[in-house]
């Protein structure tokens, strides 16, 4: 062999060994989790949906169904868990590697010249290296990353979860603006009834200019109100569309759909509820293995400092390219390793994995808490909410009775116009009041149904305005 041939063999191993690495079964991902994950985890988009994330068409109005799809498909917040999640699946595949021998070899060139001879070497050493005992360091390392891989699960769950909420609750908030909005349409209607109405009497000489003045004044507000209530919609189109993933400039339409046919509320047992979330709210199981991956790092930096067993065996070829001799030389050996003094570093790390471990127990404990909270007051916002729709509901008849009777006995010229118009507020204000009620209960659901971390679509399918 001369040194031009080996150069160029070389070469091309170069060239080669990467391109061939990338497809041999030395980096094979096959045995990673990484095909668990999803950029929607199962059962929060519909499963006889072929195709839920396609590109959507915002050239019909959307339903429930099509905004909460929209937003888990293309909200950056579930692109973002799902990259995490698929970064700490590639973490263990790491930890999962410390448990396989690892080969390398070494391939090199070398020129020598001196005073009278000039000579090359080629070398190739191949070393194999297997560690046989750490005191349970690398199963500690495995734990760790598969706890933080479960976090990271569920941590994206959380996630999905809270996209879904604000997703179907801006899906509501669009509903309740545009009945607020056609609410104040027929207010303003309303009060320009009354101000037709005195000022023919003022120009008929049977009304004082107060009353004109008075009626065109509520009329002007009324105004003014639906035109803060346009704006409302469209800041509620905004928000809607954000969650969606979408700009806020989009164009798009929300399907009509009626809301308000509460069922009633059936009691439940708070207790059991709190009980539910403490075993399902997907955040609480992310804080449960963030502990459980903090308690195995202890375990880890504790092995790191003990003695570790290895073996090698290699074997190291050279030749000499001009006097064509050649050295094959082969080793195999077992190594004990103990650390002996490293500036304390060991008492430090275990501290400090120590340290967090309380920290994460802290956290936890402090989210358990939180989430009996949650629980407890979504729960009783929704009791709330479900009474104060009753209520609204008597308000705004017996609204709609006094609007009707003090309109009627204004223009028959047996009432006045203070109590006309003071009706006509009243009637105004129930409106909002049932709108707003409405919206409360259907927000406290979906609330109290995250709170518990169900939130999903089986839950979507049972909310009002189901239908694609």
């Amino acid at each position: 062999m001369n040194f031009s041939r080996f150069f160029l063999t070389f070469s091309l191993l170069g060239t080669l060994i990467p391109a061939f690495a990338l497809e041999s079964i030395w980096y094979s991902d096959k045995d990673l989790k990484e095909e668990n994950i999803q950029l929607i985890p199962q059962g929060y988009i519909d499963p006889s949906v072929s195709d839920p994330c396609s590109q959507k068409s915002y050239d019909k109005p959307l339903s429930l169904v099509e905004v909460t799809e929209a937003a888990l498909c293309r909200n950056p917040q579930t692109r973002e868990v799902y990259a995490n999640a698929k970064v700490q699946s590639a973490q263990v595949g790491v930890a999962r590697s410390l448990f396989f021998p690892s080969v390398t070899d070494t391939l090199s060139v070398t020129e020598n010249k001196n005073r009278t001879t000039n000579y090359s070497n080629a070398t190739n050493r191949i070393v194999a290296s297997y560690l046989l005992y750490d005191f349970g360091s690398r199963d500690a390392n495995f734990e760790n990353a598969n706890q933080l891989l479960r976090a990271a699960s569920a941590t994206q769950n959380a996630t999905v979860q809270t996209v879904l909420l604000a997703a179907v609750n801006g899906f509501y908030q669009v509903h309740a603006s545009r009945a607020i909005l056609n609410a104040s349409i027929e207010t303003e209607r309303l009060s320009q009834e009354s101000f037709k109405s005195a000022e023919a009497k003022y120009i008929a000489g049977i009304a004082t200019p107060a009353d004109k003045l008075q009626a065109q004044t509520s009329f002007a507000n009324a105004t003014l109100t639906k035109l803060r209530n346009e704006g409302t919609l469209k800041v509620a189109y905004g928000n809607l569309a954000n969650v969606m993933g979408a700009p806020a400039n989009i164009n798009f339409q929300i399907a009509d759909s009626k809301l308000d046919d509460i069922p009633e509320l059936i009691d439940q047992d708070i207790d059991a509820l709190i009980e539910q979330a403490r075993l399902q709210r997907p955040d609480l199981m992310a804080s449960e293995a963030q502990l459980k991956a903090s308690l195995a790092k202890i375990e880890s930096v504790k092995a790191d400092a003990k003695p570790k067993v290895r073996i090698d065996a290699s074997n190291q070829y050279d030749e000499n390219l001009l006097g064509q001799t050649s050295q094959n030389t082969s080793q195999l050996g077992i190594f004990l390793s103990i650390p002996l003094f490293e500036g304390y570093k060991p008492t430090y790390l275990i501290r400090s994995a120590e340290a967090t471990a309380e920290l994460n127990a802290s956290k936890r404990d402090q989210l358990k808490l939180q989430v009996s909270l949650d629980v407890w007051t979504a729960y009783q916002n929704l009791k709330t909410a479900n009474e104060s729709i009753t209520a609204s509901n008597v308000l705004l008849l017996s609204a709609e009775e006094s609007s009707r009777v003090a309109l009627g006995r204004y223009k028959e010229g047996v009432g006045n116009i203070i109590d006309t118009l003071n009706a006509q507020s009243a009637l105004a204000n129930a409106k909002q009041q049932k709108i707003q009620s409405v919206l409360n209960w259907n927000i406290a659901r979906t609330t109290l149904a995250q709170s518990i971390g169900v939130l999903d679509n089986a839950m979507i399918q049972k909310l009002p305005e189901k239908k694609r």
